[in-house]
């Protein structure tokens, strides 16, 4: 799905999180303060449609960082099957683990009876004040990091 406009979060302050990463080290989402923030949130490690789009994130995050943006994953696996995971894809941003489920539900992504851990692919744009900018909810993994991409460079100025 695309863009969603109206969804309750746009315009909102991000919701803080501290998170343990696939090394364990915790990850505060206000260690990013003054950078923009790709927060994405995915169903399962090594599954077809998330191994696709971590790669996707992965492979662009030089254009992200041209862009002055960070990326972050998070789901509810464990830091050991993040590490895995990691390793295996050979990520280049950090993805984190909510076994709790907390940071999942503050942000509405977790959803009870869903297939995959319950988890609503989704992605959230913060900007360097920590304001939510854009939001894409049960995202389709073949184009969303061209369209997070493309929303960035709009928001910049630089697209």
């Amino acid at each position: 799905m695309s863009e969603q406009p109206d969804d309750p979060l746009l315009g909102k302050p991000a919701l803080s999180f501290c998170l343990p990463d696939a090394d364990g080290t915790r990850v505060c989402l206000k260690d990013f303060a003054g950078k923009w923030v790709v927060v994405y949130f995915y169903p399962r490690d090594n599954t077809p449609g998330c191994t696709l789009e971590a790669r996707g994130f992965s492979d662009a995050v030089d254009e992200f960082a041209a862009l002055g943006a960070e990326i972050i994953g998070v789901s509810a696996d464990t830091v050991e099957s993040h590490k895995k995971f990691a390793e295996k894809q050979n990520l280049r941003f950090r993805i984190l683990s909510d076994e709790s489920h907390d940071v999942l539900c503050v942000y509405g992504v977790w959803k009870e009876g869903k297939i995959l851990g319950g988890i609503e692919r989704s992605t959230f744009l913060v900007n360097p004040e920590g304001t939510i900018t854009a939001v894409w909810r049960r995202v389709n993994v073949f184009r969303h990091v061209g369209e997070v991409r493309e929303k960035l460079k709009e928001r910049t100025g630089t697209g």
